[in-house]
């Protein structure tokens, strides 16, 4: 006869395990089960039921899955955790008896973590690792801002920093920025490659606040850069040699002497690396740039969809198009203004970048004199000395003029000028229930005007609005005769004849008016959405209920956003009055 399970042997209670089990399990601290899990992917779960899965008992507890810890059990660095720990308490115990022969030995002899196997392990494919790019940019950019912090290794710090230029020095190889957005979180970047987009954020260059450790975890955020540094560099390694370029990346041409001469002055190298606007150095120089490589759109019309077909070849030529943006301009930034976003965004469209040596001393290609240049950066009110065969304009038209993939006129973007609205690309088009500004209607469609006179809109009342609406489609004339009218009488017509015209167009019918009950067909509509609503299957009646009030809270959200554009709006307008009164004065004064 079987035996019987007992209570909770299957089921969720089976299923699950406490975080005190799994530490009880595996032999680890706290904090080395945190790293591992951490490094490994293993999160905290939500069970279904959860008096079930923690056997009965009350509270909230935090559970992982059965399966996740049994897969932490056989994983090589838990071995090399624990030697870590025993070496760390030598070390410390040699230090409590000061045995300095004991102290340098132990310290000269600390255990190596290496992650590089569960970073394949994680990534089985190349195309895996790029679609998880986007948190280890994030990581490493934010990481590459820091200073020298006590929580954070310096190497790390260095590390990152490094991983990161080496990333933008491919995005500028192949050319592949597709979109930008300022935020007051930082810079956004979008690059597209090998058919995934990554996106990322690159922070301000704020000065660094110092955190209290009860604000800021340092220690979990390092091992995060840990492993998303480990997986940057392998996908820079397999982007360089994709792109035949040499990893570590280097400049210029490259005899035996050059590299011990490198070798000495490692510190200037870096810096002309990570100045972003020196060519790197080619495996081979025969070799098809990939920005310039064509694609065979053949394959597209093989399938025998030719809408498809039709609109991957738009797409294409657009994107080619786009990578030749700025090609043939040159460009010089002001002390002023970020020289990384501004210099990465730039070389990725072909651009002819240069600087103040003062800012940055290494990577500076032409001074300001030149007089080929064909626009200059400036993010101030005014300049004295101005060239007058250059274009001085404001950072934003480098980033407006890549999302809009194409070269926007200048004149709106003048230094001392008020600036357009910064819209964002990454706006999601399928959304329904969002507030879409007027500047961004304005861009898909032409008859939607944006810059309207709301002097007059606030002086003229509605009705009068739509009487003059009404007005501009009725005829100029009430008498005048129509083609129609003319030529039942041909070429020549009398007197009699127009009076008969004039007479049909006199003529009055009787009309019956509809009236129409708002508020009962508002009840009406109400009650059917009751009936619809009692219609739901009882299993789907929460989730229902969720997206309802989801629905209403983004209508909430879009009448705000409404009412603070209006706000804005007549600020604005009574700022321009209070303008305009005071030109007045100063006429009638003069």
């Amino acid at each position: 006869m079987p035996m019987q399970k007992k209570k909770f042997q299957s089921g969720e209670g089976a299923r699950y395990v406490t975080r005190r089990a799994a530490l009880n399990k595996l032999q680890l601290s706290l904090k080395d089960f945190r790293t591992l899990c951490i490094i490994k992917g293993i999160y905290p779960r939500e069970p279904a039921h959860r008096r079930r899965a923690q056997k009965g008992k009350s509270g909230i507890q935090i559970l992982y899955l059965k399966k996740d810890i049994l897969f932490l059990l056989h994983e090589p660095m838990i071995w090399k955790l624990r030697d870590l720990q025993v070496h760390l308490n030598r070390l410390r115990r040699a230090k409590g008896m000061n045995q300095k022969d004991l102290i340098k030995r132990y310290a000269n002899t600390v255990p190596r973590i290496t992650i590089d196997h569960i970073v394949k392990e994680r990534y089985p494919t190349f195309i895996d690792a790029l679609r998880d790019m986007d948190d280890a940019l994030t990581i490493c950019c934010l990481f590459a801002t820091f200073p020298k912090l006590k929580s954070i290794p310096t190497h790390l710090i260095a590390l990152c920093r490094r991983l990161t230029i080496e990333f933008m020095h491919v995005c500028i190889a192949a050319r592949a920025l597709r979109k930008v957005f300022i935020s007051i979180k930082g810079i956004y970047f979008q690059v597209e490659i090998k058919g995934q987009a990554i996106t990322w954020v690159i922070p301000h260059n704020y000065p660094h606040e110092p955190q209290k450790k009860q604000e800021v975890d340092f220690y979990t955020m390092s091992t995060f850069a840990d492993f998303y540094s480990t997986a940057l560099g392998f996908v820079n390694f397999r982007l360089y040699h994709n792109l035949n370029l040499y990893y570590p990346p280097r400049l210029g041409s490259y005899t035996a002497e050059a590299i011990e001469d490198e070798m000495l002055e490692e510190n200037e190298t870096s810096d002309r690396v990570a100045a972003l606007n020196l060519p790197l150095l080619k495996t081979a120089e025969d070799v098809e740039d990939p920005a310039e490589a064509e694609l065979n759109l053949d394959t597209f019309a093989a399938d025998g969809n030719e809408e498809k077909a039709e609109e991957a070849r738009k797409e294409y030529e657009k994107v080619r198009k786009l990578k030749n943006l700025f090609e043939g301009l040159k460009i010089f930034l002001n002390r002023e203004v970020p020289r990384e976003p501004l210099v990465f965004a730039l070389r990725c469209f072909g651009a002819k970048v240069s600087w103040d040596v003062t800012t940055f001393p290494e990577g500076a290609t032409f001074p300001e004199t030149d007089e080929t240049i064909t626009h200059q950066i400036v993010d101030r009110p005014d300049l004295e000395k101005k060239f007058i065969s250059r274009y001085y304009i404001q950072p934003q038209w480098v980033f407006d003029c890549v999302n809009a993939r194409e070269l926007l006129p200048v004149e709106k973007y003048f230094i001392g000028t008020p600036l357009p609205p910064h819209l964002s690309p990454f706006t999601v088009e399928y959304r329904t229930q969002r507030y879409v500004p007027p500047e961004e209607k304005a861009l898909t469609d032409p008859s939607v005007i944006v810059n309207r006179d709301q002097e007059l809109l606030d002086e003229i009342s509605d009705n009068e609005i739509e009487d003059i609406k009404d007005g501009e489609n009725e005829p100029e004339d009430e008498n005048m005769e129509t083609d129609d009218d003319i030529d039942e009488f041909g070429d020549e017509i009398t007197e009699e004849q127009l009076a008969e015209i004039k007479r049909k167009k006199m003529k009055v019918e009787t009309g019956t008016p509809e009236i129409v009950n708002k508020g009962k067909l508002r009840r009406e509509n109400h009650q059917m959405q009751l009936l619809k609503e009692k219609m739901i299957q009882k299993k789907y009646r929460s989730l229902y209920k969720s997206m309802k009030s989801g629905k209403i809270q983004r209508q909430k959200e879009i009448k705000l956003l409404k009412y603070k554009r209006r706000i804005h709006e007549r600020t604005s307008i009574e700022k321009k009055r209070a303008e305009i009164k005071a030109r007045r004065a100063q006429a009638a004064v003069a």
